[in-house]
C-alpha cells in the first residue's frame, strides 16, 4: 500500500489553476501509476477534505536543447483535477496564494 504522501507529489500552481480555486478545484501533480480512487483518498486523508470528483489527465515531458547538444525530453507525469463538495472546507494551503 502506498503512503498518501507518495501519491501526491506537489500541486500546480499557474493562473489557470489558482482561479479554480474559487469553485473548490485544485490540481495537483499526482504519481503517474495513481488511479482516482487513490487520488481521492490521498488528498482526503491529507487536507481532511470530502473530495467529489477527480479527473486526470498524462502529461507528456516538453522538448528540450542546450545549443547545439541533441535535444532531450523532460520526464512525462500526470496531473489530477480534484473537485470538492459544497459542504466541504476548502485547502488551506492554496488561501494566500490567491
Amino acid at each position: 500500500m502506498k503512503n498518501a504522501y507518495d501519491i501526491i507529489l506537489k500541486p500546480v500552481i499557474t493562473e489557470q489553476s489558482m482561479e479554480a480555486t474559487e469553485d473548490k478545484k485544485y490540481v495537483f501533480q499526482v504519481a503517474i501509476d495513481a488511479n482516482k480512487i487513490e487520488i481521492k483518498k490521498a488528498i482526503e486523508e491529507i487536507f481532511g477534505v470530502k473530495v467529489e470528483k477527480v479527473n486526470t489527465i498524462r502529461m507528456e515531458g516538453k522538448e528540450k536543447r542546450q545549443g547545439a547538444a541533441p535535444a532531450g525530453r523532460r520526464a512525462n507525469w500526470k496531473k489530477a483535477m480534484v473537485k470538492l463538495t459544497a459542504d466541504s472546507k476548502t485547502i488551506e494551503f492554496f488561501e494566500g496564494m490567491v
